[in-house]
């Protein structure tokens, strides 16, 4: 098994000997690009200044980080232009990321043209854990716009030497899998769901591809397996935020767990109640600080993503750390509270969370996509689910996978308590034939109603 192509990459940055990365020059590398940081920001951003009065003048350590304060989404929406560090002139790109509620504000992120060149550089070495130069690569990500996640990778993939055809986000999954064999794709790069709902729609002979990467969204082990089947390849997963840049750490050949842009960005880990920091191995959220970007630099900057550290080497031999896949969002937990309506919050109760339902509804043949929303018009929650499913699927049986959807999501309702009780809610699956287009791409979530809450969209 080849090691990632980040350590090398890595090494070279930081002025390591040949090309292995040692950890201790990478922590040097890291506490020295943190100095940087705080001083930059302190210096340029009068927000900063406020905001890190009472830390320490100068990290020691990489262990001194816990003594500066957390930054959250609600400090970008409140004061964008107050994390600047540049002048307006220098932005190259602006993200703006609105909120699907009526009274939150968007996200508004900065980006100078030498920000994005690290993003680029990171795709491009990511990219070649899998593809090669010459190898056709089909990007199913918006596009269009200079500088969108798309463009980047198009650009990053021409200095691969590879060919990158900007198709965009999906729309008819039909029309896109008579791409696949008219441009002779190797490579695919896209939306999990958008993915899958492409392999439902495929006819056979299919093409064999050579990888895909799923990107922007979590994939369930539903989709991952269905696509590998599907395309006769194998399926690798990124991860990354418009606030990391876009890009945060990618699989290996191993493909247990993300390797980290580490020279980039410093991850932590940490208890989401009290802020310390668990244990490698213990689930928390997920805590990044940049460590090279100028424009809008990001201090201990709390995701909202759960996830853990992951012990241990890698098979692949890489030293960087590895995160592994997220689990879900805190503010994507929906906790059903029982039969009773004064119940309350308790061991008892059950969690459930859009990743776990992906699983299970996914697992159930012809599903293309989803949606799901939970009520309480009494005293019982009701769990509403209402599935697209392929047109032969639906003509076969749409009952049949009524029933299929409505004995999968039991199973998740009943995974935390003992499987002959009762389910804690009520549960209708209505099931529809599949027409295209696709929904538009956004951050999927079950739409609690019986609170408010705002989920954020994917950028366009």
């Amino acid at each position: 098994m080849k090691r990632i192509p980040l350590d090398p990459w890595i090494a070279a940055r930081i002025g390591g000997p040949e090309r292995l990365l040692q950890r201790d020059a990478l922590q040097a590398w890291q506490l020295a690009r943190l100095r940087e940081t705080v001083t930059i920001a302190r210096d340029k951003s009068r927000w900063y200044r406020r905001h890190l009065q009472n830390a320490p003048v100068e990290p020691r350590s990489l262990d001194d980080l816990t003594a500066f304060p957390f930054s959250s989404a609600d400090d970008i929406r409140q004061e964008p232009m107050q994390l600047l560090c540049v002048s307006q002139d220098q932005i190259n790109r602006v993200v703006t990321l609105e909120t699907s509620g009526t009274t939150g504000s968007p996200k508004r992120l900065y980006f100078t043209r030498d920000d994005q060149e690290l993003t680029i550089d990171f795709f491009n070495v990511g990219m070649s854990t899998f593809t090669d130069p010459g190898d056709r690569v089909l990007i199913l990500l918006p596009c269009q716009t200079p500088g969108s996640v798309g463009d980047l990778l198009a650009t990053a993939l021409l200095r691969l030497g590879a060919i990158p055809i900007k198709h965009g986000v999906v729309s008819d999954p039909a029309v896109v899998v008579e791409i696949l064999q008219s441009e002779r794709v190797d490579v695919v790069v896209g939306i999990p769901v958008q993915l899958l709902a492409m392999a439902r729609c495929q006819r056979e002979p299919a093409p064999r591809l050579k990888s895909v990467l799923f990107a922007t969204d979590y994939a369930s082990d539903a989709i991952r397996q269905l696509v590998q089947k599907t395309w006769h390849c194998e399926a690798y997963d990124h991860y990354g935020m418009t606030e990391m840049g876009l890009g945060g750490g990618v699989e290996c050949d191993a493909r247990y767990g993300y390797h980290l842009r580490e020279a980039d960005m410093l991850f932590e880990v940490i208890d989401p109640a009290t802020g310390v920091a668990a244990p490698d191995g213990d689930y928390g959220e997920v805590v990044f600080t940049t460590l090279t970007r100028r424009g809008m630099p990001l201090i201990r900057y709390r995701t909202g993503d759960i996830s853990r550290f992951i012990p241990g080497q890698c098979p692949c031999g890489s030293c960087l750390k590895r995160l592994d896949r997220i689990t879900h969002r805190i503010n994507g937990v929906v906790v059903l509270t029982g039969q009773l309506a004064q119940s309350r919050v308790g061991d008892s109760d059950t969690q459930i969370t859009m990743a776990r339902l992906d699983e299970a509804v996914f697992s159930v043949a012809g599903v293309i996509d989803y949606s799901a929303s939970m009520s309480r018009p009494g005293n019982l929650d009701h769990l509403q689910l209402d599935a697209q499913v392929s047109s032969s699927n639906f003509k076969q049986g749409a009952e049949k996978v009524r029933e299929s959807l409505t004995v999968a999501v039991q199973s998740v309702l009943r995974s935390n308590q003992n499987s002959a009780a009762p389910v804690p809610c009520s549960i209708e699956v209505q099931v529809i034939p599949f027409i295209a287009p696709l929904r538009r791409p956004a951050k999927r979530a079950i739409v609690d109603q019986r609170l408010a809450r705002e989920f954020d969209q994917f950028p366009g």
